[in-house]
C-alpha cells in the first residue's frame, strides 16, 4: 500500500514549514513613527518629546481617558485588537510599540 510517505523502501518524513517574519529595523521605525504621531495628536505633544521610555501617565501626563483613546487609535491604525488586560500593562511608549510588533508579525 502506497500512502504517499513510503517510497523505494525508505520512509520519508513529512515536514510542515512554518514561516514567520521578524520585524526589520525599518518596520520597527515605521511602527514607532506611527505610534508617536498618534500620541502626539492625542496629547498635543511635539513628536520629538515622545520617547520609548516615556510613561503615559507620569511623563506624558495622560489621564486614563486619554490612554484609552490612544489605545483605540492604535487599534484602528494597525488593525489589531488590544485586550483590556494587555492595554492595562502598556505603561510606556515602548510597551505599546513592542505589543504592536508582536501583534502584527
Amino acid at each position: 500500500m502506497d500512502d504517499g510517505w513510503h517510497r523505494h523502501g525508505k520512509q520519508e518524513v513529512g515536514i510542515e514549514m512554518v514561516s514567520f517574519s521578524v520585524p526589520t529595523d525599518t518596520a520597527i521605525s515605521e511602527i514607532r513613527n506611527r505610534v508617536i504621531k498618534i500620541i502626539g495628536e492625542q496629547l498635543g505633544i511635539a513628536d520629538d518629546k515622545i520617547v520609548d521610555t516615556a510613561n503615559f501617565s507620569e511623563d506624558l501626563n495622560a489621564d486614563s481617558l486619554e490612554v484609552v483613546q490612544i489605545v483605540m487609535e492604535i487599534e484602528e491604525e494597525f488593525d489589531i485588537e488590544i485586550p483590556d488586560a494587555a492595554a492595562d500593562s502598556l505603561s510606556t511608549v515602548g510597551d505599546a510599540i513592542r505589543f504592536i510588533q508582536l501583534a502584527t508579525t
